[in-house]
């Protein structure tokens, strides 16, 4: 219960007072003055005390001051708590009692004894977001006030102007009366969020960016800078991507229940190895949007109300024709493919999951696992391993903690992409690629030299001016995406190139099959595939400007972001 060793700017010595053999109060004399430390008047006050808690019930006391047994339990009887005891003289609580009160009734009192002031203010304040926000009621012993008036008294004034200015009601206002919604942007990484706000500028969205990168979310310059965002900006609602920006012990979600403030969380990664790490899933206040449709039904299983698809799209400013990166010629190559081998990320999850496998199973049959979730109809792996491996669903259970089970799904998850793009790869090997990535590339392929690498690319400079660079843009897609697209369905032909990408369920519902998109339905369709069109230049230049066509009528960050705002109105306006 004790925060930090209590300390007093002010010496003074404290002495009991008896009526008729009876403790009835305690003298204090400080710096050349003596005064009581409930005083005279004390019935009186305890009086107004009780009919202020009584007509307050919802409040969250504030005690400035224990001051005595009597008083403290006076005020336990009558209000069920929570409540706040500010109290940093241990003299007086020694002689009075009320630390050993305090101790027996420590689940409903938050005590405070630290020597900052501002510090004692913060703590009230978060003491306050864990308390669904309810309004202060500070009640001050005036004999605290007195006796160090820099601490008590700016602490007691700074809650009375809280409950004066009445912030929350400064926070509920009108939402969603112009034709275009105010948007507050956060996040904790730029991941993006630049293409968002471009878009905001195109389209005449206002809009405010809120940078949490170099903050620890869910504390005090967190949540100050959220809130003054919020008073000055006004926003309609409140949108990050990947719930980056969104604390997981829910303060940020409570903070918005409490100001009746939206909302939107695009997931443009799997949900499912994110969302289970955080609190108050279930808030009203949130909805999401994923680029998967098939995790509509399972997210809406997690206790979100409001789910949406939206699948991805591009910047058609930045991938457009006519980019060319030094050193890459337009198709001057057959056939390139731009994606990571997984290796590593494998290597370090592995290594993750060897930590906390107590008995070694799920480790070492991992790969097994992953090769069945490869050509498996289920989204998620739990659910193939409940069904398909019940001998490791024991040991999966038992790994201490979500973040455990989380780190093997991803293991598995991310061998299956590795195990997938090594897979169709060797169909292309007659074509002699260009693969760009990472180093585990070299180690994939190692026995093979009729291939050529590049390291990693940039997203932003490099690849708008790549993609022209081969006739055949190869891609093949995340395991973790059964039914949804990625990223490059959409890029490689904004930028005016041909693509073939492997079939997902939402595809056709994007671009029409055969005329703006082609894709291997199986790994042994690839080769005869690409010899085909790099044969047929005038078919591939087609598709190629029809897919274009496409995309810029129905697949640009501003379609995504209009879209987002047309359902936040929907819901919230």
């Amino acid at each position: 219960m004790r925060n930090a060793p209590m300390m007093n700017s002010r010496t003074y010595s404290i002495k009991p007072v008896y009526h008729n053999e009876s403790l009835v109060d305690f003298k204090i004399e400080s710096s050349g003055r003596c005064f009581m430390l409930l005083g005279r008047f004390h019935e009186r006050f305890l009086n107004s005390v009780k009919e202020e808690l009584k007509q307050n019930l919802g409040c969250l006391p504030v005690l400035i001051g224990a001051a005595t047994k009597e008083y403290l339990g006076h005020v336990l009887k009558i209000h069920p708590g929570p409540l706040a005891v500010v109290d940093r003289e241990e003299m007086i609580m020694q002689a009075a009692g009320t630390l050993e009160l305090m101790e027996r009734f420590k689940d409903r009192i938050l005590f405070i004894n630290t020597a900052s002031a501002r510090e004692a203010l913060s703590r009230l304040t978060r003491w306050q977001w864990a308390n669904s926000c309810r309004p202060f009621i500070p009640v001050a012993v005036h004999s605290y006030l007195r006796l160090d008036q820099d601490y008590y008294k700016s602490i007691f004034s700074a809650l009375k102007a809280s409950n004066k200015c009445d912030f929350w009601s400064r926070t509920r206002y009108p939402r969603f009366r112009n034709k275009l919604p105010r948007i507050l942007l956060i996040t904790s990484s730029y991941f993006l969020m630049g293409e968002i706000i471009a878009s905001c500028q195109r389209l005449g969205i206002e809009h405010r960016f809120l940078n949490l990168e170099n903050q620890e979310v869910g504390k005090d310059d967190f949540v100050r800078d959220f809130l003054q965002a919020v008073v000055e900006f006004r926003p309609d609602f409140v949108f990050t991507i990947n719930h980056l920006g969104i604390d997981r012990e829910g303060i940020l979600l409570d903070l918005l229940e409490r100001m009746k403030l939206p909302l939107a969380s695009w997931f443009v990664d799997n949900p499912h190895l994110v969302l289970y790490l955080y609190a108050n899933l279930n808030s009203s206040c949130c909805s999401i949007f994923s680029w998967d449709a098939d995790n509509i039904q399972s997210l809406k299983a997690l206790g979100f109300e409001n789910v949406y698809y939206l699948p991805l799209a591009t910047d058609v400013h930045r991938f457009s024709p006519g980019k060319v990166l030094p050193g890459f010629a337009p198709e001057a190559r057959d056939v390139s493919f731009v994606g990571n081998s997984m290796s590593a990320k494998v290597s370090i999850r592995l290594e993750k999951v060897r930590a906390k496998d107590i008995s070694g199973l799920l480790a070492d049959s991992y790969q097994r696992v992953a090769a069945r979730f490869v050509g498996s109809s289920e989204n998620l792996v739990y659910p193939l391993l409940a069904k398909e491996f019940p001998e490791l669903w024991p040991g999966f259970e038992s790994l201490p903690g979500v973040e455990s089970r989380l780190d093997f799904e991803t293991l598995v998850t991310w061998e299956a992409t590795r195990v997938y793009r090594k897979t169709c790869l060797e169909q292309v090997m007659s074509f002699r690629p260009l693969i760009a990535g990472d180093q585990g590339w070299k180690d994939t392929f190692a026995q093979s030299d009729n291939w050529d690498y590049h390291p990693e690319f940039n997203y932003y400079a490099d690849l708008p001016g790549f993609y022209p660079h081969a006739r055949v843009n190869f891609n093949a897609t995340s395991a973790q995406m059964k039914g949804a697209v990625n990223q490059r369905v959409f890029d490689v032909p904004a930028c005016g190139s041909f693509l073939i990408t492997d079939y997902r369920r939402q595809i056709e519902d994007l671009l029409e099959p055969g005329k703006e998109v082609i894709y291997y339905r199986e790994v042994g369709e690839i080769r005869q595939l690409i010899r085909h069109y790099l044969t047929h230049p005038e078919q591939r230049k087609k598709i190629a400007l029809a897919a274009r066509k496409r995309i810029l009528a129905e697949h640009s960050y501003d379609h995504r972001l209009l879209e987002i705002c047309r359902r936040m109105k929907d819901v919230y306006g």
